[in-house]
């Protein structure tokens, strides 16, 4: 299995359990010239954008731990471009979080990284 397919795999995962948690997905697999954001979603009051990352097991670290600053860069200069292509101004508040897949278990880090 490729990389891709077992990334979709866990991205869908995290979908269910965001919808299971009150989470309204508004996109997923983001793509513009910087990069991709997993999944796009909303509380009913705040836009957020989600990064995905799985490990089958911890000889390789966390899955949190491969979200580094370069990663949270540019999901910032990502997140940027969706709000101005869907008018989504500066009043709405926004926030950062990792969903991370360690072996089976799921945790979701709110506010995981700040605006950089």
């Amino acid at each position: 299995m490729n990389k891709r397919k077992v990334g979709d795999e866990y991205e869908i995962m995290a979908r269910n359990y965001l919808e299971k948690q009150g989470i309204k997905i508004l996109k997923k697999n983001y793509r513009n010239r910087f990069g991709e954001i997993d999944l796009i979603g909303s509380d009913g009051k705040t836009l957020i954008f989600f990064e995905v990352k799985y490990r089958k097991n911890k000889t390789a670290g966390y899955a949190e731990e491969a979200v580094g600053i370069k990663k949270q860069h540019m999901i910032c200069r990502i997140s940027d471009f969706y709000r101005l292509e869907h008018r989504i101004y500066d009043t709405t508040p926004v926030r950062y979080d990792v969903i991370a897949v360690n072996e089976s278990e799921i945790r979701w880090i709110q506010n995981a990284f700040p605006y950089i």
